[in-house]
């Protein structure tokens, strides 16, 4: 397994591959080990390189949608609801009743919010997207400051208007 950090403007983010060809994880962390390889000019390998580049973009404002190859290894529900995330357009938010709307499950928001909180891929899967039912800000594994500043960035960068509440 490869990991290298990777220092975004609300926090450190570690990045993580088992076979160098996918993606496992992309999740924040609050320290880094010294096994942790920063990801800088000395790039560990072809995966990590473009991953820095799409989250440098990401972070500009240039890219709108990650092209990595991840590797989900979860069941077929919770697939659904990643992939579902996935669909989500840059700067838009859905709540998790719609989410569960989408993957044809509309009595499962819970279960939406349980796989929504399972996603291993802070940023590329955007989980940040899906709020409460009246556009609540709740619900984010790292945090609910780095829920509103990558909503807040998107809208920006978007062209729309941010409206969240704490309630």
């Amino acid at each position: 397994m490869e990991q290298v950090i990777y220092h975004s403007p609300i926090g450190i983010l570690r990045i993580e591959s088992f076979d160098g060809l996918a993606l496992d994880s992309i999740v924040f962390v609050d320290d880094t080990t010294s096994d942790d390889k920063e990801l800088t000019g000395h790039l560990i390998s072809s995966l990590f390189s473009k991953t820095k580049k799409q989250l440098d973009a990401y972070f500009k404002g240039a890219l709108q949608q990650f092209h990595l190859p991840l590797h989900m290894d979860t069941g077929p529900f919770t697939l659904s609801v990643w992939r579902a995330l996935q669909a989500i357009p840059y700067g838009a938010t859905i709540s998790y009743g719609e989410l569960a709307e989408r993957v044809n499950e509309p009595k499962a928001a819970r279960a939406v919010g349980h796989a929504n909180s399972c996603n291993p891929f802070a940023i590329v899967v955007p989980c940040h997207r899906v709020v409460g039912a009246r556009e609540q800000l709740v619900g984010y594994r790292w945090g609910l400051e780095r829920k509103r500043w990558l909503l807040e960035h998107e809208k920006r960068y978007s062209g729309q208007t941010v409206e969240l509440s704490l309630f």
